[in-house]
């Protein structure tokens, strides 16, 4: 999965950083395919994100997050997050429109709805202005994803669209279903 994901990256940076979960056999290997530089992530998304970042040259002007989780990512939505920070955005995400009905549900029992044209499903690649990706993450804070440390400096955050396919793994089912549109 790591390698699809390092595949579009590549094909649309300047440089890729892999983070990699403290232990991984292939931490200090400098051969990593797609990767130019491999380094050991933290305890946490934002910590691990934080250690690619101590990497990335300092002339960076900007900075693409993205989960190896979601291995069907393709170059046209990276180049997509990208090109909305060349627009002038400071942040961008891919997002999609949700389809089923949301609930706020407490104790097993539905306590009331959820407005679903107020909310999205965000996706990775997220692009940043770098400056404004490394001062999020100066604050040290921890969240789900990029965009909620950036959301927090009080940063307008750009919503481009995003790709049903660019499904997140995270069940043996989901990695059965992304084997199936990859055709592996």
């Amino acid at each position: 999965m790591v390698d699809w994901a390092l595949c579009a990256a590549r094909d649309v940076a300047d440089g890729v950083v892999l983070v990699l979960p403290p232990g991984d056999t292939r931490l200090g290997d400098d051969e990593v395919k797609g990767a130019d530089r491999v380094v050991a992530g933290g305890d946490t998304r934002s910590a691990s994100v934080r250690a690619g970042l101590g990497v990335v040259p300092p002339d960076a002007a900007v900075i693409v997050v993205h989960d190896g989780t979601r291995p069907l990512a393709t170059a046209a939505l990276f180049t997509k997050v990208i090109d909305a920070i060349k627009d002038g955005a400071d942040a961008a995400v891919p997002a999609l429109a949700l389809a089923d009905t949301l609930k706020r549900v407490r104790e097993g029992v539905v306590v009331g709805g959820v407005d679903r044209d107020q909310v999205m499903a965000v996706q990775t690649p997220q692009a940043f202005r770098a400056e404004v990706l490394r001062q999020a993450h100066s604050l040290g804070g921890d969240a789900t994803d990029d965009a909620g440390l950036v959301e927090a400096l009080g940063v307008p955050v750009r919503v481009v669209p995003g790709d049903p396919r660019n499904m997140k793994v995270t069940t043996p089912a989901d990695l059965e279903l992304v084997r199936a549109l990859a055709g592996a």
